[in-house]
């Protein structure tokens, strides 16, 4: 007899430590599986009635859209190239807000090909230049579309409920679960074997529908799968299938009395739009059944069921004890190590923004301590048992790329490594800038406002995100934000102080979507994002790996050199800067 109480006791439990990460958790579920139907019922109504508001409000865009897929179907592909073309035309000349530029880059370009239709008509006319009919080419295309909503649904909508399970499981019994365990199958590379059991379950299911009482019947004979792939997402779709079957003989009854007691939750929810599903009842539910499969997987076992011994892993119902961790993670050696500390002006360079002024005996013994510390907080929450062991599973998973961690990016940099590395990656940006202008136009021309194969900018805002952001590199996603926020501003008072020095523009964002002023745009900010990131957990530990082989004092003559060569540039631009076509001919 299950104690419902008792499972809804510990389901509270679990909710109050873990309040806010599993509402999330449930929101995204609703997002990615519409698993959560009530979490979106406030949405939905206001949609609504907005619709009845005002009918002529609702997607126009789509609505024009409908006609270019309409006209491609009637094989009329010339027609709705024209319409496409009218559309993203009109759509262009009614967009009166400078912020949301249409006529410009690859994200304005996208965004137009998709609200006019565009890109239906350019898939269309690919598929008929290799067939030579339209009539095959939109059926190709309707079948194509309709096998990307398919892989859509197989690997994402199919098999999120699976992660969401082990999220709660992991839930039960740790302080900590990480945003990376939403990629757990990944990680195990059991995604595509997941995807296909819960493919197997659903069309068990859908066939049971048709009996109508057989499908009440097997929605509870079926509960416990995606728990039991959760676990082990290495068992076969009918041997999880027929596990849950066996594990809710004599449950399914009591599992609909479990259901039953949510249903004034049920009540409630739709008469607060669906808020107190969000905020309590959603991830409450999820709670509770995750305490549900903890009591009957502990009674299978017991009563030693036919595959009850796939259901493998210990460490998702026990804590492990401390010669199992000591023995997987040889960082717990480095457990007295604390962290290290340089005194005086030198330590709060180092401590806060990575920067040595030397290199002596006493910096090296610095890095070290640092390396070791900053390797055992990476996983002193699994060592103090309060995060799910990864490297105690029963299937092995993928480790983060020894490439990266061997790589050390937490690593401090020497004054003239940084010296260096400005100059490296300024001639890095010079030289991309002046690759995209000779593709583009097909013309090579020295970009920036110096006459040197350098653009400072691209130098400076390496530096300030390696430095700036020192305490942020440990977390991957927290970093790359701070990387768009200095990025933008670095970028924008750039250009503002340039143009009001000089009266020019060196670069002009104005037409591209997302802009601020021209000065800064989502696209350029994503482009710089991204090398940002590449440039600290990379190229920047590789930099500096190479500059360390060279002799110190021919680092310093280099470093010295670049330096007055730079000021002398600097000096010279100030009075005679470089402009002409393909450098600030844009207009104020």
């Amino acid at each position: 007899m299950i104690n419902r109480k008792e499972l809804k006791k510990r389901a509270k439990k679990v909710l109050k430590i873990h309040y806010g990460f599993l509402i999330i958790a449930c929101m995204i579920s609703g997002i990615l599986a519409n698993e959560f139907s009530d979490t979106f019922t406030l949405l939905s109504a206001e949609n609504e009635i907005g619709v009845q508001e005002d009918s002529n409000a609702v997607l126009p865009s789509q609505l024009t859209a409908s006609q270019v897929l309409k006209d491609i179907v009637e094989d009329n592909l010339e027609e709705g190239a024209k319409t496409a073309e009218s559309i993203e035309k009109k759509e262009i000349s009614e967009s009166h807000d400078p912020v949301l530029g249409r006529t410009r880059g690859v994200l304005a370009s996208v965004i137009n090909s998709v609200s006019s239709g565009s890109i239906f008509v350019s898939i269309a006319a690919a598929i008929n230049s290799m067939v030579g009919s339209e009539s095959i080419a939109v059926l190709i295309m309707i079948l194509g579309g309709l096998f990307l909503l398919f892989l859509a649904w197989f690997y994402i909508q199919n098999v999120f409920c699976v992660i969401l399970r082990r999220i709660f499981l992991e839930a039960r019994i740790y302080e900590k679960v990480p945003f990376e365990r939403y990629m757990f199958l990944s990680h195990v590379k059991k995604w595509t074997k997941a995807s296909f059991t819960m493919f197997v379950t659903s069309m068990y299911q859908t066939l049971w529908m048709f009996t109508i009482v057989g499908f009440v019947i097997k929605h509870y004979s079926y509960l416990m799968v995606p728990y039991i792939v959760a676990e082990n997402p290495d068992i076969g779709a009918n041997q999880a299938i027929t596990l849950s079957r066996k594990m809710m003989n004599g449950h399914k009854w009591e599992c609909f009395k479990i259901s039953l007691t949510f249903l004034g939750w049920t009540l409630l929810s739709s008469m607060t739009f669906g808020l107190s599903a969000i905020f309590f009842s959603n991830p409450y539910k999820m709670c509770t059944y995750a305490e549900l499969y903890a009591v009957l997987r502990k009674e299978a076992k017991l009563k030693n069921i036919k595959d009850a011994d796939r259901m493998n892993d210990v460490y998702l119902f026990e804590l492990p004890n401390k010669e199992e961790l000591e023995k997987a993670y040889p960082e717990y050696k480095d457990r007295y190590v604390q962290e290290p500390e340089l005194q005086g002006f030198a330590g709060f360079f180092a401590n806060w923004f990575g920067i040595l002024f030397k290199e002596g005996k006493k910096e090296k013994e610095y890095q070290e301590k640092m390396r070791l510390y900053q390797r055992y907080r990476a996983v002193s929450n699994v060592l103090d048992a309060k995060q799910y062991p990864k490297r105690l599973f029963s299937i092995a998973e993928e480790q983060k790329r020894t490439l990266v961690t061997g790589l050390d990016p937490l690593r401090n940099y020497t004054i003239w490594s940084l010296i260096l590395m400005f100059f490296i990656f300024s001639g890095i940006g010079w030289l991309w800038e002046v690759s995209l202008h000779l593709i583009t136009d097909g013309v090579f021309v020295n970009r920036g406002a110096m006459h040197g194969p350098w653009l400072p900018i691209y130098g400076s805002g390496g530096l300030l995100i390696l430095i700036l952001l020192k305490k942020f590199r440990s977390k991957p996603l927290l970093n790359f934000l701070c990387i768009l926020i200095v990025c933008g501003i670095l970028e924008y008072s750039t250009s503002y102080i340039m143009e009001m020095n000089t009266g020019l523009k060196w670069w002009d964002y104005s037409g591209y979507f997302l802009n601020l002023n021209g000065r800064i745009c989502a696209e350029g900010l994503m482009v710089f994002g991204i090398g940002g990131m590449g440039f600290i957990y990379i190229l920047a530990p590789v930099f500096d790996n190479l500059i360390r082989k060279i002799k110190p004092a021919v680092t310093k003559i280099v470093c010295i050199f670049l330096l007055i060569v730079f000021s002398i540039d600097m000096v010279y631009s100030h009075f005679y800067p470089n402009t002409g076509e393909g450098i600030t001919d844009y207009e104020k």
